[in-house]
């Protein structure tokens, strides 16, 4: 039973890590990088819709990306949607795909998007704490003797411990990647 309890917390740390490795892949690294639009919807047809569906994303010599819509009319959509978006580039319209030209970031906005990183990994780490704390009740209201609830507490405790250093380890790497010129 208690194994039960620390298997399924486990499988929801790791879908904390996932999370986390996505919302990572959208913030900016001076690349160009796909993943940069997942947060972008265009209105397509009067519902929102990410951009990868209505598009296919191309990266060109590593720091421009190139948009071309499926539908042409949709071109428009992408731009203003791209243009109002918290990416802070400015969409470039040939009328055929939209280009964006990534800058190199400045010493401050590799600070700030550091700031951005430190965020998303201490949400990242709550979450695994609150996955903790779950387990942690489900094991106090299971019929468990002393001794195996302190045992099974105990493993709860490691894996947290585990999955807060990948997390520490996924931050760490992520803003050595912004930090790099």
């Amino acid at each position: 039973m208690s194994k039960e309890i620390i298997e399924k917390a486990s499988q929801r740390m790791e879908k904390a890590i996932t999370a986390l490795n996505h919302d990572l892949a959208t913030v900016r690294t001076g690349r160009a990088n796909p993943n940069m639009l997942d947060r972008i919807s265009v209105d397509y047809w009067g519902s929102p819709t990410p951009v990868n569906q209505v598009a296919s994303v191309q990266v060109v010599e590593g720091r421009q990306l190139v948009i071309k819509p499926y539908d042409k009319s949709t071109l428009k959509n992408i731009e203003h949607a791209i243009f109002e978006s918290d990416l802070g580039i400015t969409p470039q319209n040939d009328g055929n795909v939209i280009r964006l030209v990534i800058p190199p970031l400045t010493e401050d906005r590799r600070k700030e998007y550091c700031k951005v990183v430190s965020k998303m990994a201490e949400q990242a780490k709550v979450a695994i704490r609150n996955i903790r704390r779950d387990a942690n009740d489900e094991i106090k209201k299971g019929d468990f003797s002393e001794d195996e609830a302190k045992r099974a507490t105990e493993k709860v405790q490691k894996k947290t411990d585990e999955f807060v250093k990948k997390v520490d380890s996924i931050a760490k790497d992520k803003e050595k990647e912004i930090m790099t010129v």
